[in-house]
């Protein structure tokens, strides 16, 4: 790393990548969010011209809070890039998403995007991918029961995601399932394992998707290293 860069947070270096013009989608979690915020600033500041589109309705808010233009991804057809946080980075760049509940919208946007660009603390490094022992995955309400016993079945240990008794519904209007995981040795093939199951709306492994991964520490988010792609293992999305 250069010396220069030493005293640049990631979110600083994120912007850095935002060009005029661009079509940025924007999203969710600690890291992401101050990097929506510090985009916000920037556009009132420089009159900068970028459109986004929201990984979730909370960063909608925030955006339009901000006064970053929104538009669906209906409306922006493929991003120029998106930058979002992650909950586990392995050396190969394959990530665990989803502890903020939006993994299936990330998901989305990021494989509509020409590039996605990865903000994390140094924390969330790991050896191998699964090493925090916990994988979301979103179902369609109806298949509860079944989904249960199938990830059950391939060695996961499924808790749905409750509040106040009742189970968590995220944006998509489905439920959550925080599977209990050993470290993954084929993240490719257990991906494919899991949304297999009928009724999985998607799972929080986002493999050969990011680009750039942006790592910081873990307080202030001054950046320690920048790690890019150099292989295209795994298909976006």
């Amino acid at each position: 790393m250069q010396e220069e860069s030493v005293a640049v947070t990631i979110v600083e270096r994120a912007l850095e990548l935002v060009t005029p013009g661009a079509r940025v989608g924007l999203g969710s979690g600690r890291a992401a969010q101050a990097f929506v915020k510090a985009l916000g600033r920037r556009l009132k500041e420089e009159a900068l011209q970028i459109v986004g589109t929201a990984t979730s309705e909370e960063t909608a808010r925030i955006a339009r809070d901000v006064g970053i233009p929104l538009q669906s991804l209906a409306e922006a057809g493929e991003l120029d890039l998106t930058v979002d946080g992650a909950d586990e980075v392995d050396p190969n760049l394959d990530l665990i998403k989803g502890y903020g509940r939006a993994l299936v919208r990330e998901k989305i946007v990021a494989a509509s995007s020409r590039r996605l660009v990865i903000l994390v603390g140094d924390e969330k490094l790991v050896p191998q991918i699964g090493s925090r022992g916990r994988l979301p995955v979103e179902v369609i309400p109806f298949s509860l029961p079944l989904c249960s016993r199938r990830l059950e079945a391939l060695g996961c240990r499924p808790k749905l995601d409750e509040r106040e008794g009742r189970p968590f519904v995220t944006d998509n209007g489905n439920h959550i399932f925080d599977c209990a995981i050993l470290p993954i040795a084929d993240p490719v093939r257990f991906d494919n394992d899991v949304r297999a199951i009928p009724g999985v709306v998607g799972t929080g492994l986002f493999l050969g998707m990011a680009d750039v991964v942006l790592v910081g520490a873990k307080d202030d988010f001054k950046m320690i290293e920048e790690r890019r792609r150099t292989n295209d293992r795994a298909p976006r999305g």
